[in-house]
């Protein structure tokens, strides 16, 4: 038996695939297929899996899991070779998690934070947070994946999934976070949150005061749109694995 697995960061909705932006991994991995065949056996009472392979399973691993990752990534950091946070969601607002990343930049870890929506982490605060900035981007669509990054050399680790950092999330709902192991598309994945963190059309960024600021380019040639670009490499891509050429 193989399994063929599809996880989003959204749902299967023809009104909000047109309006959403949104992730999605297509994989036989055997342990993240066998790990979703757990979850569906869990959520019918059939059984009640101890651990997981691969994925990250609220209310069961989620939350611990996530706070073994920022730890990590904070032991892992030195100055010859620094590690890096790099977070998308829609909501941050749970004390734990918010709690660990103002450790992570205590320590000097680099935290990058693309939130859409309420953020209860204050960035940018001496002896707390100078390490961390938070942006949210408002655009053509509405910011829907949820990314969840750790950036530490070999170790390093990417997923995608349907959680926020919200108490209700982590700890009242079944939802789940999957690696992105291929290097490649991990890479992609990240470049998401690149584009949104330096976006100079639709930004917003979060201060240590608790107000955001509507961020501007200072000279035509700075203005970049993250939606706009990331548009133009998902063209890029079909073309390329068409054959056909580049307009």
């Amino acid at each position: 038996v193989r399994h063929y697995v599809h996880i989003g960061t959204g749902n299967y909705n023809p009104k909000t695939a047109r309006l959403y932006t949104d992730l999605g991994l297509f994989t036989t991995d055997p342990d993240i297929g066998a790990d979703v065949a757990d979850v569906f056996n869990f959520l019918t009472g059939f059984g009640r899996p101890r651990s997981f392979r691969k994925l990250l399973v609220a209310p069961l691993t989620m939350r611990q899991g996530l706070l073994e990752e920022i730890k990590k990534t904070q032991a892992a950091h030195t100055p010859e070779a620094p590690a890096r946070i790099m977070m998308k969601m829609n909501a941050l607002v749970d004390p734990g998690i918010i709690r660990a990343l103002y450790d992570a930049s205590r320590a000097g870890v680099r935290v990058d934070l693309n939130v859409r929506g309420i953020c209860c982490l204050r960035p940018g605060v001496p002896g707390v947070s100078e390490h961390i900035r938070v942006v949210s981007n408002l655009g053509r669509f509405l910011e829907h994946p949820r990314i969840y990054a750790f950036e530490r050399g070999v170790t390093s680790r990417c997923y995608i999934g349907s959680a926020d950092m919200m108490p209700r999330n982590l700890d009242h709902r079944v939802e789940i976070l999957a690696p992105v192991e291929d290097p490649t598309l991990a890479a992609q994945v990240k470049d998401v949150v690149e584009r949104c963190m330096v976006d100079t059309s639709g930004a917003w960024e979060l201060g240590s005061d608790g107000t955001w600021r509507r961020r501007t380019a200072t000279l035509s040639n700075d203005k970049r749109s993250a939606q706009g670009e990331l548009m133009e490499r998902a063209i890029r891509m079909v073309h390329m694995q068409s054959g056909r050429p580049v307009a």
